[in-house]
């Protein structure tokens, strides 16, 4: 086991030092955007200003918005639902599912999750570095779900041939005392020597994710032929305190844009507005220094005049020598000053500012009015709405929810808290579920459909005065049930297909009895 530990930790050591570069650039653009993150690359102490370098606060409230637009948009009220991807599932398939998704987002919500804490610093990180790190796993009492975000600057990881994550290892540096409590029976005598002589300090350890097959066939027995492999590394001991075999990843690393090459990703958000954050401190500061001049002005004395200090605050007196003769000029006067520039400063500061914005998609993802708008411009703004956001919302919906979600559902399953196996209907058995998420993207698109079945319809109408059956071409009924879907017409209000068909056949049958009786009322009055 011990050769077994050095080996990982080795094949750790290798991954940070070769990411040890990185951290200088996510130091620097976390002092620019996030400098609650800004601890890279040199400790903070206690009660240590966080922005005290910076003169402008326009970066981080901008990264701040956009962090804010992630869970306001894509995860809020009922956002996901689960499905097979099939066109038609049974009544019983959909009821499982509804109720599993609703079990799920309950877990989610639950105080002790930690969820909305966890998620709410992933995507501070997500969009200031391009990537995250948080942790799906069961609470220590198994009876709830876990979420935990890790600072990116413990956690190294490598990806298997296909591109995924495959290894994630974090460092971490509990209290001695805490690693006795968790692992009573492994824990190095180093450690334990250390909890009782200073129970609060911190120590090394390590946590290691990666594939079961990484650690060989003798291991196969001890991880219950399981996927993964979580082991817990006492460093100090080069000693496995801890290893089990586990079902999922348990690692959510969210990824935004990547090069090639790298298993790390960036921000364009950062990477782009970089420049500009730094322009912006050097405009303030310039501007700051402009108007102090203006409002407290360099002065200009006469040599020799002056017998006191120069008091230009409220209340202060400057003593001049009584024997100056003051038609020679002031003995104490403001420098002029030309403030023609300042106009232009802040035009420009203001321009910056907007740079910003659009680094950060803020002027992207403001849903345009359509009040006033025909169908077809309703629709192109709309196309417009999902290009521009595209590349901000597409990866999250997958690399971010949907991993969130897939190792959500796994514990949830293998845990029962979604209920017996034996529940599951019949046709669902052997099927890979999917997850389907709610997204200004999603809303776009189907906003769209019912600007579409408007057009549908005016063209409908020109072409069947052309040729009256020009509307059998189109099945108005399906196109005006997804238009209604589309604009978010609740469920309820629309009524069920069979039920509708019905209806409509009903109404076919009586339209056709009122014809006939019509037809033979008019017959007997004309006598045929």
């Amino acid at each position: 086991m011990t050769d077994t530990a050095r080996e990982l930790m080795g094949q750790a050591n290798t991954l940070f030092e070769k990411r040890f570069g990185l951290l200088s650039l996510w130091q620097t653009m976390a002092e620019n955007f996030y400098p609650e993150r800004a601890d890279f690359t040199r400790h903070r102490n206690l009660g240590e200003e966080f922005a005290s370098n910076l003169l402008s606060s326009y970066p981080l409230m901008a990264r701040r918005d956009l962090q804010g637009v992630i869970a306001s948009m894509l995860r809020r009220d009922k956002w996901f639902s689960l499905g097979t991807g099939r066109e038609t599932e049974k009544a019983s398939a959909k009821k499982w599912l509804e109720h599993s998704d609703s079990i799920m987002r309950k877990l989610m919500a639950e105080r002790t999750s930690g969820f909305d804490k966890a998620t709410s610093s992933a995507d501070g990180d997500f969009v200031t570095f391009g990537n995250a790190v948080l942790s799906v796993e069961l609470n220590s009492a198994r009876n709830g779900i876990l979420y935990r975000c890790w600072h990116p600057r413990d956690v190294a990881w490598s990806e298997d041939e296909a591109g995924m994550v495959d290894c994630v290892y974090r460092k971490w540096k509990p209290q001695a005392r805490e690693l006795v409590k968790l692992f009573p029976d492994t824990v190095s005598h180093e450690t334990r020597t250390t909890a009782s002589n200073a129970p609060f300090t911190e120590v090394q350890a390590m946590h290691i994710v990666c594939p079961a097959e990484m650690l060989g066939g003798e291991y196969k027995e001890k991880l219950n032929d399981a996927p993964f492999a979580s082991v817990y590394i006492d460093m100090a001991g080069q000693a496995i305190l801890e290893m089990t075999g586990i079902h999922n990843k348990m690692y959510v690393i969210p990824r935004w844009q990547q090069v090639s090459g790298s298993q790390y990703a960036y921000s364009p958000s950062s990477v782009a507005a970089l420049p500009d954050a730094r322009l912006i401190q050097a405009m303030t500061n310039t501007l700051l220094e402009a108007g102090e001049k203006f409002t407290n002005p360099p002065m200009i004395a006469t040599q020799d005049a002056i017998r006191s200090d120069i008091q230009v605050f409220a209340g202060g007196i400057t003593w001049v020598d009584d024997s100056y003769d003051e038609r020679l000029g002031d003995v104490l006067r403001p420098l002029n000053q030309d403030r023609g520039g300042m106009p232009m400063g802040f035009d420009m500061a203001a321009d910056v500012r907007s740079q910003i914005d659009t680094a950060f998609y803020l002027d992207k993802l403001r849903l345009p009015d359509t009040r006033a708008m025909t169908a077809y411009e309703v629709s192109e703004r709309m196309q417009e709405f999902v290009r521009s956001t595209l590349p901000l919302f597409g990866p999250m919906e997958k690399e971010y929810n949907g991993q969130l979600c897939d190792i959500t559902f796994d514990i949830a399953m293998r845990s029962g808290f979604l209920g017996s196996e034996q529940d599951i209907p019949d046709e669902l058995r052997g099927e890979e579920v999917e997850f389907t998420f709610q997204s200004p993207i999603a809303e776009a698109v189907e906003k769209t459909k019912g600007q579409l079945f408007m057009q549908t319809a005016e063209m409908l109408q020109v072409a069947a005065q052309a040729d009256p059956g020009a509307v059998h071409d189109v099945d108005v009924s399906t196109a005006f049930r997804d238009a209604l879907q589309g604009i978010g017409v609740p469920a309820t209000w629309i009524a069920d297909e069979d039920v509708a068909a019905q209806s409509k056949q009903a109404a076919q049958i009586a339209q056709a009895a009122q014809m006939a009786a019509e037809s033979g009322l008019l017959n007997a009055e004309t006598g045929q």
